[in-house]
C-alpha cells in the first residue's frame, strides 16, 4: 500500500506535530472529479507497468475517503501471484504514477492511496483466462454446478455429477468458484500410523 502526500508524524512525536496535523484536519477535501474519467487515466498509466511485469490488470477501483482518493489494483497471473510479487508491482505503479504527475499530466489531485492485491476467490469468472486458471475448481454458473474439465478458445467443459456439458463462452454468464470442505471421512489427521505404532509396541511388550 502506497499513499502520497502523507501528512507528517502522529500528534506527540515531536514540538509541532499536534499543530500541523490540526491544519492539516482543517485543509479543504479534494476537489470533485469525474471518477470514471479519472479511473481511466490511472488505467492508461499503470497497465503497461503491469503487462511488463509479466501479469494481468483484472480490475482498477477508484473512490474517495475523506481527504484522498483510494486506488484499488486487482492483479493476476497462471499459477497465482504472491506477497512478494504484489510488493514489486505495488512499488512500480506507484512510481509510474508519480512519474506520469512529475511529466505534467495531472493523474489525481491532492493525495491518494495505493493498495494492490489479488482477485479473491469470490471474483466472479467472467473471462477465458480466468476460467483457465480455475481448471478442477467446483463452480456455478448458467444454473449448473460441477467441475471445470477442460477450457479451450471457445469454451469450457463442466462435469456436471459425472455428465461432461460443454459450454461457449458466448453463452456463458459469470462464474462463481464454489468454497469445497473436504468430508471428514476423507480426511488424513494421521492417526492409524500411531494406532499401528501402539499396536506394535503392545505386541513386543512381555516377549522378553
Amino acid at each position: 500500500m502506497t499513499q502520497r502526500g502523507r501528512a507528517g508524524s502522529r500528534p506527540g512525536s515531536r514540538p509541532g506535530a499536534r499543530r500541523r496535523d490540526e491544519a492539516a484536519d482543517r485543509a479543504p477535501a479534494p476537489p470533485r472529479i469525474d471518477l470514471a474519467a479519472a479511473k481511466a487515466r490511472v488505467r492508461a498509466v499503470i497497465e503497461p507497468v503491469v503487462d511488463a511485469a509479466g501479469y494481468d490488470l483484472e480490475e482498477v477501483g477508484l473512490s474517495r475517503a475523506g481527504r484522498r482518493y483510494v486506488v484499488r489494483v486487482l492483479v493476476d497471473a497462471d499459477g497465482g501471484i504472491n506477497l512478494d510479487g504484489v510488493a514489486v508491482v505495488s512499488r512500480e505503479i506507484s512510481a509510474a504514477l508519480d512519474a506520469a504527475e512529475e511529466s505534467g499530466g495531472e493523474v489525481l489531485p491532492g493525495e491518494y492511496q495505493l493498495e494492490v492485491g489479488s482477485p479473491g476467490v469470490d471474483r466472479p469468472l467472467t473471462l477465458p483466462r480466468h476460467w483457465r486458471r480455475n481448471i478442477t475448481r467446483l463452480v456455478a454458473v448458467n444454473g449448473l454446478t460441477g467441475r471445470v474439465t477442460g477450457v479451450d478458445e471457445s469454451g469450457i467443459v463442466l462435469d456436471v455429477d459425472g455428465t461432461p456439458r460443454a459450454l461457449r463462452f458466448d453463452e456463458l454468464g459469470p462464474g462463481r468458484v464454489q468454497i469445497e470442505f473436504k468430508r471428514l471421512d476423507d480426511a488424513d489427521f494421521g492417526d492409524e500410523e500411531d494406532e499401528d505404532d501402539d499396536a506394535d509396541d503392545d505386541e513386543g511388550e512381555g516377549e522378553e
